[in-house]
């Protein structure tokens, strides 16, 4: 039988933002201890009064708990009680030393006056009209959403969930919800397929609904896109989507039907002799891929026919000239690129570290400004661009600012109707640009423009959907200089020749005894003293006799997520050893201190904060609910709501540290990551690191790794497209 409970939240203990499992300390009314209390509680908050039904159990480790069934939040009526409340972060502008100073002027009719006349707040210390219009909002918005949370609340949506929805939806939510709470799905970050069908059971919508179907086929293709497919073959999609919604063969194929007649996905049949369509020769495509893939292929070709806008020069006299002008010898390969870059409209030049490639840039930039040619470097990522700004001495932008990317305008403003403003276009990093991103900057490149793609092909492909570079190089559509050469200077560093080794095959070798050696291997298989030498690597060996900043210079690449090394558990240890403290901010699991290292998880275009950008935190405002965020010397505002874009960055891992390269890096490696150990990925860490890298686990794994020469399988159709 359940038992009736009623008391005021004195402390939250812990609280998962996802599913709103809490753990909280309750002063009950006639008990002198405080009880814990623990259930799925919606934006539970110190100071506010639960009436709660539920029972009694105990816990071995921590005692009687009282679990959570069923409960009501009221509002407090004593003076601590609303002085918890006020204090507790619901208000934006309200923080513990706000409230304490509300409360001792107004007592218990506090919350009366916010209330009634909050015009009224202007006479307690620090409130002045701008804080008592964010009361005001904040407040009417609390009226507003106690009701939404509710309804949702007892739909099993999440406290976190249910701010989300209420920002994106305001009154309509609720009406929303009920109509179609797939919508979830697509309308709001964070809140995927299974939360959105979860809901949706509970509000009565069958396993064999048509929307319920359409959804789950688009949430599968999404899913897809994520792992870098760009269309996936019909058959082998239907079983997925099958496995996913729990339906029957008839029920996917009308649910692909009706989201090709709303112009959701396209599916096209394909070459018949490929070995992925021998059964079914259909590929199925979201529409967005489909455009850009088809968009990519007509953009080059077109580009490839239109004459250069800049006037023709001998190319072998060219070449004399810029040496001189460089005072270098250029080998074969570089003058080869630099004709090239001269004679031809769009061009890829790819290679390793160490081959030539800024030199190239260089030689190219020269002839090219003497030619009175118009400019333009750019890069996939803030970081990239700074480094190539770095590198040429000329400005290059990320190529969204470049395009100039614009939420409020709805998209990129540089098109083919307004293109950019250049006769010659260098893009860094080339690699790293997926299927979406590259059709939207051939879309922009002027037709008479020269474009010169440059990349190392040999690391991981984009994180976003596609293989672009490899594409186009592997259809011969386009001319590519390939740089093997590793360059005399560059032979002194043991990261170049071993990355190099490693992309041949190579298992490579450490010499602690050389004069200059940059690149250590440190023998462990013991997962937990891995984790603690690594530990004693960045917090004390490292920045001892190298002079690198723990948490500036280092950067620790991980092959995986979970696990004793993965880059969840070696963020949270590296968090308590580099920057331990009790202060901070708690988000969906994750703990925030001021003076963390941390990074931006997804494109926001309104804060001009991407994916993979790695920052600073400044400042932790609790009394406005804002945390401070430093991007190379760029402050940049969050709301506590917005934090799930963000994650520690002491580890990351190896994909996300594509197009950036630190002082030195820190590299696991053991045997339990084996179904992630590839060539690429290895290569691709390797090449991340500057000036030193520490790897740390077992030469098995590393010879795993090195040896498997397999990558994932990416379905796209650019290179048959382009040949």
């Amino acid at each position: 039988m359940l038992i009736n409970l009623q008391g005021q939240i004195e402390r939250i203990t812990y609280t998962n933002e996802e599913n709103g499992y809490t753990i909280a300390r309750v002063k009950v009314y006639g008990q002198p201890d405080l009880v814990t209390v623990v259930g799925n509680l919606t934006a539970p908050l110190p100071g506010a009064v639960l009436k709660m039904k539920g029972e009694w159990t105990s816990h071995p480790k921590y005692g009687d708990q009282f679990k959570v069934v069923y409960y009501d939040t009221q509002v407090p009526a004593t003076v601590y009680g609303i002085q918890k409340y006020l204090g507790s972060g619901l208000i934006r502008g309200v923080g513990p030393k706000i409230a304490e100073r509300i409360v001792e002027k107004y007592g218990e009719n506090s919350l009366n006056v916010i209330e009634d006349s909050v015009e009224t707040l202007a006479e307690v210390e620090g409130i002045g009209k701008k804080r008592i219009e964010m009361i005001r909002k904040a407040w009417d918005e609390q009226k507003e959403i106690r009701e939404v949370m509710l309804f949702l609340q007892t739909h099993g949506v999440s406290s976190g969930y249910a701010t989300k929805i209420f920002k994106q939806y305001g009154k309509q939510s609720i009406e929303i919800v009920k109509e179609n709470p797939y919508r979830l799905a697509t309308d709001i970050y964070g809140i995927g397929f299974i939360t959105a069908d979860r809901i949706a059971e509970k509000l009565g919508f069958a396993k064999d609904s048509p929307l319920r179907a359409e959804a789950g086929v688009l949430y599968v293709l999404h899913e897809l896109a994520d792992d870098g497919h760009v269309y996936y073959p019909y058959t082998p999609l239907t079983e997925k989507c099958r496995e996913v919604l729990d339906v029957d063969r008839e029920t996917v194929a009308q649910a692909i039907a009706r989201c090709v007649a709303d112009k959701k996905i396209v599916t096209e049949d394909l070459n018949e002799s490929l070995e992925e369509f021998r059964e079914n020769n259909k590929a199925v495509y979201l529409v967005q891929f489909h455009t850009c893939e088809i968009g990519i292929a007509r953009r080059l070709k077109i580009l490839l026919q239109v004459p250069k806008s800049v006037r023709k020069t001998d190319s072998e006299k060219a070449v004399k000239w810029v040496q001189q002008q460089l005072s270098v010898s250029l080998a074969e390969k570089q003058i080869e690129a630099v004709q090239c870059a001269l004679e031809s409209k769009v061009m890829i030049i790819t290679g390793g570290p160490g081959t030539g490639k800024t030199t190239i840039i260089h030689a190219i930039l020269k002839i090219f400004s003497a030619l009175k040619a118009k400019i333009l470097l750019a890069a996939p990522t803030g970081r990239a661009a700074k480094r190539m700004s770095e590198t040429t001495g000329h400005e290059a932008k990320t190529i969204h600012r470049m395009l100039e990317y614009s939420l409020t305008k709805g998209g990129f403003q540089r098109d083919n109707d307004k293109p950019l403003d250049c006769d010659l276009l260098v893009t860094d990093e080339a690699s790293m640009i997926d299927t979406v991103l590259m059709h939207h900057l051939l879309k922009a490149v002027p037709l008479t423009a020269t474009l010169i793609l440059v990349g190392d092909v040999n690391q991981l492909p984009s994180v976003g959907p596609g293989n672009v570079l490899k594409d186009i190089i592997d259809s011969a559509a386009v001319p590519v200089v390939e740089l093997k050469e590793i360059f005399r200077q560059a032979k002194e560093s043991q990261i170049i020749v071993n990355a190099h080794k490693i992309n041949e095959g190579i298992i490579p070798w450490s010499d602690p005894d050389l004069p200059k050696n940059d690149f250590y291997f440190i023998q462990q298989e013991d997962p937990e003293k891995v984790l603690s030498l690594i530990i004693r690597l960045v917090k004390e060996r490292i920045p001892e006799r190298f002079g690198f900043d723990s948490v500036k210079d280092v950067q620790v690449l991980t092959p995986m997520h979970k696990g004793i090394i993965g880059s969840g558990n070696l963020n949270t240890e590296l968090q308590k050893a580099l920057n331990p403290g009790d202060s901070g901010v708690e988000r969906g699991g994750r703990y925030f201190r001021a003076g963390d290292k941390v990074m931006q998880i997804r494109n926001n275009y309104d804060k001009e904060v991407f994916n993979g950008d790695i920052g600073r935190i400044a400042h932790i405002n609790s009394e406005d609910s804002e945390v401070i965020i430093t991007f190379d010397s760029r402050e940049v505002s969050y709301d506590f709501a917005d934090l799930d874009e963000i994650i520690l960055a002491y580890a990351v891992s190896v994909h996300k540290a594509q197009g950036s390269e630190y002082p030195a890096v820190v590299i696991p490696l053991l045997t339990q990551h084996f179904m992630l150990l590839q060539r690429n990925l290895i290569y691709t860490a390797v090449t991340r690191g500057r000036e030193l890298v520490v790897m740390v686990g077992t030469k098995k794994a590393l010879a795993i790794g090195v040896k498997n020469d397999k990558t994932r399988k990416r379905f796209t159709y650019l290179r048959h497209r382009l040949i």
